[in-house]
């Protein structure tokens, strides 16, 4: 049985951290400093640098520090480990990894009506009832039979329901949660024809923006992580080569604004425009609920 290196988590993320432009100066390479990010030149090409990720004008391909040393150093994945860790990393390991069986996901059953989820939805978090049956008529939420939650169904690009997204109606319930052996890559998302995406941390806040938005809201892509999580951008990235902005709209706390800039960075990285926007309040569905009341007298 053939060997191969394994690299823990902790050195995988050291030698992605990277900053290239020190790199290239130990290397005796040229860095020239534009704005807040340097330039290098790949022959007569231009690689804009930022930290860590980089970005080949001519090529529009970018990465990381691992994917650098790669493309530009002619090494594989584990010289290119060894190097940027300075060839102290990784432990033989003789023997292949566990690899655990994905089991098939189903979505919750059905209730025979939706009116809990109706009320909850459309009352309780005022979301638009246009949009609301939009979503409904294509299969994308509906009321579970058990415990009368509202579903939001992920489905990936072939119309199979990957992924499903659980939120408690009862008036005292604060349930959140994914039924088991959901996708996360499929969440909560909806394509249209424009090439802007729209990025949410959960349904409701992508239901109550567009609620507050609803311009041509249908020409428009969004997705809903569940989370903090990229995943489902990426798999919308790679599902629909249409979109070309992508505007991060997670919640106004700590948690959500670092994880939209490390996810703007990323999309920095792919030559892919993008944008945070913040709601007033602490999410989306807070700004829907509590709108900023006009200036008397304006």
């Amino acid at each position: 049985m053939s060997t191969y290196i394994h690299f823990t988590d902790e050195q995988k993320a050291q030698a992605r951290q990277t900053d290239i432009v020190s790199l290239l100066e130990s290397q005796g390479e040229t860095i020239k400093r534009s704005g807040s990010e340097y330039e290098w030149k790949d022959g007569a090409a231009k690689v804009t640098i930022r930290g860590n990720l980089w970005f080949h004008q001519y090529d529009r391909v970018g990465g990381d520090a691992i994917d650098f040393v790669r493309r530009f150093y002619n090494k594989n994945y584990v010289e290119a480990m060894e190097f940027l860790l300075g060839d102290c990393g990784g432990t033989l390991i003789t023997s292949p990894p566990d690899v655990k069986e994905q089991k098939p996901f189903k979505l919750p059953p059905r209730n025979d009506n939706m009116r809990r989820v109706f009320a909850y939805l459309n009352f309780t978090r005022r979301i638009d009832k246009e949009v609301l049956y939009t979503f409904v008529y294509h299969k994308m939420i509906y009321e579970s039979a058990k415990y009368h939650n509202a579903v939001f169904v992920g489905y990936d690009k072939d119309g199979n329901p990957r992924h499903a997204c659980m939120r408690g109606t009862g008036s005292n319930s604060t349930y959140k949660g994914n039924a088991p052996n959901s996708q996360p890559e499929y969440s909560f998302h909806r394509f249209g024809t424009s090439k802007y995406l729209f990025l949410f941390e959960a349904p409701i806040d992508m239901l109550s923006f567009i609620s507050m938005h609803k311009e041509n809201w249908i020409n428009h892509s969004y997705a809903a992580s569940c989370s903090v999580s990229d995943r489902v951008l990426f798999q919308c990235l790679k599902d629909n080569p249409n979109i070309r902005k992508v505007y991060l709209c997670f919640d106004s706390d700590e948690p959500g604004q670092t994880a939209a800039n490390k996810i703007s960075a990323k999309l920095f990285a792919l030559g892919i425009e993008s944008e945070i926007l913040i709601p007033t309040h602490k999410d989306w569905n807070e700004d829907l609920l509590f709108p900023k009341e006009k200036n008397k007298g304006a």
